[in-house]
């Protein structure tokens, strides 16, 4: 635990690449394989399920602190994180751990799970009573569920691949898909010999980067294509060894979730791998994304939900065919294959190729990227039809160029603190519209304001607080910022009776007051115009 916390403290201590990639590659080469698998387990983002109730441990750390509850909770509202808190209240009579990570993962931490409260609380109050501070702080993060560094997956897998002389594109690729953190694991994932395989495994995604620039400036269009962003699950489609296996972009395995794609996939031929979109399709054409979302999460499938809500896999790539790794040749050919394989494939539409968007020159794609949300789409993909599929998100050949987002002008009305480096700051906003003489909450946003102006809306809301509710102020309402969002929906589980997805604040309204602020209305006639997403 001891290197491991110290791997911790170096890393969220540089903002500076090369440093944390030498931290990483350090840690690696010296580590036991043990250790290894289950650092490399939690730096790329995967951590065990919550063992331990958060109420619980803020009571057994007061306690143990010797500090009453309300000072407690006083405390992690005004620092915003659990493990934090405890850290810092609970006295200081720990030592350097003499053992392993993996013994404190394997024998302390996971032996927590399926015991009684008691037995809980007397393993937590030993754990706390024997880590010296930095190793506390590092077991909290773990045990809350709330493990978070400064360092990529990207990163980690630079790391590894110094340590080990394992090209970076093969530690990528054996991260993907299942597995579990144990010492044959990583002896696999860093062993020189490439040549090992597992037929459930999919390929490290390729992701595109925002256009931000006039498209005119990627040269000649000839050599570009363009496809409709959809809005759906980035996921690839894996069919070997007789089986099939769908995978999410978040390395999740969706199998069992989307029956109809998976008889489709049954019908591909053997080593063959899809890189698409999962997305509902009713009638020719996309449905909204929450219709997607009462399928995400079921248990059971009902007949009714499965025609109300059919899923395809819109296909943008061919990876694999015949076994054969693909992502080396060019976008073109491989979407040439990708055209003729699925046409051999009686699929019944559940596996479809992303159509090509007829754009002669720019000004065309231009002209097409402004009626994507009548498609359905978010905007348009372009990707060079020479590109290889690479790994992670690169600049140069795949490009997202979306459709502005909508926006209205909204009044702040709820504030509370953040969490991490803005802990103690008031920087998660509640935003209203106006609905006849009151007004309506309609979206929470927490990104978008300069540190400036973080500093300047906390001190408005400390001078300016009403009532308070837990961490929650109700604040004045004076403040009008513009708030931009990707789409709408109707919603009856908001008060609003509107959702929007991935609010952000664009801009502090300074010039308007709250009386010139957007209504409710304007929302719904923006639903009523079609423009739902």
């Amino acid at each position: 635990m001891r290197e491991f916390a110290r791997l911790y403290v170096a890393l969220d201590e540089t903002t500076a690449t090369s440093e944390k990639v030498a931290a990483l590659t350090a840690y690696f080469r010296a580590a036991p394989p043990e250790d290894a698998a289950w650092a490399v387990h939690f730096l790329v983002g995967r951590r065990p399920k919550r063992l331990v109730a958060s109420s619980s441990l803020r009571a057994w750390a007061a306690a143990e602190a010797g500090i009453p509850d309300w000072l407690f909770e006083e405390s992690y509202h005004s620092v915003g994180d659990l493990a934090e808190t405890i850290t810092l209240l609970l006295p200081d009579t720990g030592s350097p751990s003499e053992y392993p990570l993996s013994q404190w993962v394997e024998q302390r931490l996971l032996a927590l799970r399926g015991q009684d409260e008691a037995v809980q609380r007397e393993e937590m109050v030993r754990a706390w009573r024997e880590l010296e501070r930095r190793e506390r702080y590092v077991w909290n993060k773990l045990i809350t569920g709330s493990f978070r560094v400064g360092a990529s997956a990207r990163l980690v897998v630079r790391a590894l691949a110094g340590a080990s002389g394992v090209p970076e594109e093969v530690v990528a690729h054996r991260l993907m898909g299942a597995w579990d953190p144990s010492p044959d694991f990583y002896r696999r994932l860093v062993a020189t010999d490439t040549g090992d395989a597992d037929v459930s495994r999919p390929y490290p995604f390729y992701l595109a980067y925002p256009l931000e620039d006039d498209p005119a400036t990627l040269g000649d269009p000839a050599e570009w294509i363009a496809e409709w962003k959809w809005d759906g699950i980035r996921s690839q489609l894996v069919r070997r060894a007789g089986k099939s296996f769908l995978w999410s972009r978040g390395e999740e395995l969706l199998s069992g979730r989307f029956p109809e794609v998976e008889e489709a996939a049954a019908l591909l031929p053997e080593g063959t791998v899809l890189d698409g979109e999962l997305l509902p399709w009713l009638d020719g054409a996309p449905l909204p994304f929450a219709q997607l979302q009462r399928r995400i999460g079921r248990k059971s499938l009902s007949r009714k939900i499965l025609a109300e809500v059919p899923v395809v896999l819109v296909a943008y790539d061919l990876l694999e065919e015949g076994g054969e790794d693909l992502r080396p040749l060019p976008l073109a050919e491989r979407r040439r294959r990708l055209g003729a394989l699925l046409a051999r494939v009686p699929s019944a539409g559940r596996l479809v190729i992303s159509a090509a968007v007829k754009a002669a020159a720019w000004e065309d794609a231009s002209a097409a990227r402004l009626r994507a949300r009548e498609q359905g789409a978010e905007g348009l993909m372009l990707k060079r039809l020479s590109s290889a599929y690479g790994v992670g998100r690169r600049r140069g050949d795949w490009w997202k160029w979306k459709v502005d987002p909508l926006s209205v002008d909204a009044v702040l009305i709820y504030a509370q603190p953040g969490s991490g480096r803005r802990a103690g700051l008031y920087t998660d906003y509640t935003f209203g519209l106006r609905d006849g003489e009151g007004l309506v909450p309609f979206a929470k946003a927490y990104s978008g304001l300069t540190d400036a102006d973080i500093r300047r809306v906390d001190a408005f809301v400390r001078r300016n607080t009403l009532e308070k509710h837990g961490p929650v102020r109700v604040v004045k309402p004076e403040l009008v910022f513009e708030i931009a969002f990707e789409g709408i929906q109707a919603s009856p589980r908001h008060k609003s009776g509107i959702a929007v997805r991935f609010p952000r604040m664009v801009r502090w309204r300074t010039d308007k007051r709250v009386d010139e602020a957007d209504t409710i209305e304007t929302l719904r006639a923006l639903l009523d115009r079609g423009v739902e997403a």
